[in-house]
């Protein structure tokens, strides 16, 4: 899916990439939406310590934007991500002793780290093969569309490793026991369909209708209040790890603290446009965050100013 050929809502071309045709990592920013793209299609976009390198520094330069609401992972070419290079992540670093292995995995496992839990919502747009160490990036992602046609499978067991680099974890977490059993021991690949019957992601669609559906997911991200967004993926984490009363407890906090750096009141905001205007519905739609008043730096902390001082 070339990024010269994608479109915004209204049909017209993007801009031009920020960086080159040539990086590993390709990137560009329209209409709220960053798309960031896997850039190794001669190589099924195999992640080498240079992509892990890259795609952090890509993470990091989009993170805070303001014209940056969501981020979308894709891939250039009919590859999403074939999963880590064997030459260059395996065999070349290996080579070179275990503090380049332990350098490499560090690389590989901090953007993937970064990107769970990274401040906008994220989406991986799968357009094609997802296999192995693929499987990192795209349990990181909030949500993931896919394309009937992609191909997704644990192929480590056919090359005599295991599902490592967090892969078994992400099989266990998102699939039953039994089929995560099933394709970690049998290498068997699985189409779209299959991966969203089992929970890898959250749906599949013809690859043609792909980027549009991903567009249109984006779209009602962008509505939502997006210090609540960030709060919100966030819990859905963090609380799958906690009992019931430690969730609860967490979620409480939670909710004030982001109240707290909420500076349009979001949720003053909404309750005000369904019970004083009517104009909306909360189980329908998202309030309208246009309207919301600019509100007042709130007063610092006796610590917050201390802290300011120092």
């Amino acid at each position: 899916m070339p990024l010269s050929s994608m479109k915004t809502d209204g049909g017209s071309e993007r801009q031009e990439p920020e960086e080159s045709a040539g990086d590993v990592v390709s990137f560009k920013v329209a209409n709220g939406v960053a798309w960031v793209f896997f850039n190794r299609p001669d190589k099924r976009n195999a992640m080498s310590p240079k992509v892990n390198r890259r795609m952090l520094e890509v993470l990091d330069e989009l993170e805070f934007r303001e014209d940056v609401g969501v981020l979308v992972l894709g891939g250039e070419g009919s590859a999403w991500s074939a999963g880590m290079d064997l030459k260059e992540y395996f065999r070349e670093t290996e080579n070179q002793g275990l503090g380049a292995v332990r350098k490499s995995q560090r690389e590989a496992y901090s953007w993937w780290r970064r990107l769970r839990w990274y401040q906008k919502p994220t989406i991986a747009m799968v357009n094609g093969w997802c296999f192995g160490g693929g499987f990192a990036p795209l349990f990181a992602c909030d949500l993931a569309i896919c394309a009937d046609e992609a191909k997704f499978g644990l192929s480590e067991i056919n090359w005599g490793i295991l599902p490592g680099g967090g892969a078994t974890k992400v099989a266990v977490d998102l699939m039953s026991l039994r089929d995560a059993m099933y394709y970690s021991l049998t290498g068997e690949m699985m189409d779209g369909q299959t991966a969203a019957k089992l929970r890898l992601v959250n749906e599949s669609v013809p690859l043609e209708r792909l980027e549009a559906r991903v567009v249109e997911l984006a779209g009602i991200l962008l509505k939502k209040n997006p210090i609540i967004l960030k709060a919100a993926k966030d819990a859905v984490r963090r609380v799958k790890e906690m009992t019931y009363d430690n969730a609860e407890d967490y979620l409480v906090r939670a909710q004030e603290a982001a109240n707290f750096h909420d500076d349009t009141d979001g949720r003053k905001e909404g309750i005000r446009q369904f019970i004083d205007e009517k104009s909306y519905k909360p189980g329908l739609a998202a309030y309208d965050r246009s309207k919301a008043p600019a509100v007042a730096e709130k007063p610092k902390s006796a610590s917050a100013k201390a802290r300011a001082k120092v």
